[in-house]
């Protein structure tokens, strides 16, 4: 078993204030987590504690049930069996890619590091790339060849730190997909820490999203997107419409209509009910029960967000429209909303 174990992390510098604040995060045997939070918010500290290079001030990680830290116990980096990922692959210049991968494999025989090179080659896509150099690679090639590097000592736990930040857009969605696939068939424990909301819901099997030291919800990705705990999750992870709305036989009714709630609240009446723009839809204005008037409109390509004033909000809502925007800034038109909703307490935690 490979599960990742870390309760009541805490960390502070020298201005005392605590940038880890009791963390607490579990993440099972062969996952993979992504870490989700603003700038600022213990991310990277986390990550340094993990891997051994900084101490905590209290708190206890363990890997496979084996105390990594904790009270009188600091295992260091190269006892732990922990892989590492940083951003830009961060290779050795002067070696090429196949003595990169065989860095760390100094308990091998040099017989046996060969086969275990060439392993980590095709398992990341790159079989025959043993003697190129690293500026010889791409970008998204270098990081491949950091992850094999990581992996190829069989390490427990893998921690990558916003690997494809360097990558372009075009680049992100395929390297991400193959670091995936190699992780998962290695079978180890993962932590992705990102910025990213779209990286973090598209590649985890967990998002633990963090505040102020702390994970303020940690879930599937279609939990945390489509079930946040509260209205600042909500609006972190994924573009958030927040509406008032009360709360009657399974129901909010808001300046949009009547709408489901996906689970009824207990001892919750008032709140704000939660939507994604793409459960909002522009409709005729002359037959529909809620009318606006579009604001504002952001095309993107593929999709395009069309703001919307509505009476009786003080904000306009989003709604997201496939392609072209059906709709003109200035122009009537009717709302409807599509699926359920989730009743969320209006003040922030």
């Amino acid at each position: 078993m490979t599960d990742l174990q870390i309760t009541g992390l805490t960390k502070s510098y020298d201005s005392g204030v605590p940038i880890l604040d009791g963390l607490d995060l579990t993440v099972p045997s062969g996952a993979l987590a992504a870490v989700l939070g603003p700038s600022g918010c213990g991310k990277t500290t986390m990550l340094r504690i993990l891997a051994g290079f900084l101490h905590a001030d209290a708190g206890t990680v363990t890997v496979g049930g084996r105390v990594l830290a904790g009270p009188g116990i600091h295992l260091p980096p190269e006892h732990r069996r922990i892989g590492i990922v940083p951003q830009e692959g961060a290779l050795f210049p002067h070696l090429d890619v196949a003595r990169n991968i065989a860095f760390g494999l100094n308990t091998l025989n040099r017989a046996d590091r060969r086969p275990r090179v060439e392993e980590m080659l095709e398992l990341v896509g790159l079989a025959g790339f043993g003697t190129r150099m690293p500026h010889e690679l791409s970008g998204g090639q270098q990081q491949r060849i950091a992850l094999a590097r990581a992996l190829a000592p069989k390490p427990q736990l893998v921690l990558l730190d916003e690997p494809f930040n360097a990558l372009d857009s075009a680049l992100r969605t395929g390297v991400r997909a193959d670091v995936r696939a190699a992780l998962k068939a290695t079978g180890a424990t993962a932590l992705l820490v990102t910025h990213d909301q779209q990286e973090a819901l598209s590649t985890s099997d967990l998002v633990a999203v963090v505040r102020e030291g702390v994970v303020s919800q940690c879930d599937t990705p279609d939990r945390v997107y489509r079930r946040p705990r509260d209205p600042w999750v909500a609006s972190f992870v994924g573009d958030a419409v927040m509406v008032p709305g009360t709360a009657e036989r399974g129901a909010a009714h808001t300046a949009l209509g009547r709408i489901p709630l996906a689970d009824a609240p207990t001892g919750l009446r008032d709140g704000l009910v939660l939507l994604r723009p793409e459960q909002l839809r522009l409709t005729d204005a002359l037959s529909a029960q809620v009318r606006g008037t579009v604001t504002h409109v952001r095309y993107y390509g593929h999709d395009a967000i069309v703001s919307v004033s509505v009476e009786g909000l003080d904000d306009p809502v989003e709604v997201r429209v496939q392609g072209l925007a059906p709709a003109a800034p200035g122009a009537l038109t009717g709302i409807g909303v599509t699926g359920e909703a989730t009743l969320l307490h209006p003040a922030s935690p």
